[in-house]
């Protein structure tokens, strides 16, 4: 084996953190990148379809933000937490702003 290299994990809590990191870095991006559009669509003080249409191009960046977080993280408890904050607080502010205009 070379230098520096550690054997293959195998072991169950090796396979479980990564599956818990997968599932924050795909439905957590999901949820936080609808949340962003929703909350930018809702809050951009332009026309209805411009907003829409603007919203949801720059939510497309929260996705691989989440996903390169989740993977950074130091546990996947932190990664899920983190994913939690980010979406529960998106979700405050898009029920603030009221309905869509």
């Amino acid at each position: 084996m070379a230098a520096g290299l550690k054997p293959y994990r195998q072991g169950w809590r090796y396979r479980a953190n990564i599956a818990l990191r997968i599932l924050a870095a795909t439905v957590g991006a999901y949820l936080v990148t609808a949340l962003v559009a929703m909350l930018l669509a809702r809050t951009l003080p332009m026309s209805r379809v411009e907003a829409v249409t603007s919203g949801t191009m720059i939510a497309y960046l929260a996705a691989p933000t989440v996903t390169i977080g989740a993977f950074l993280a130091r546990s996947p408890w932190r990664a899920l937490a983190g994913v939690a904050l980010a979406a529960g607080l998106l979700a405050l502010g898009t029920w603030a702003a009221g309905p869509p205009a």
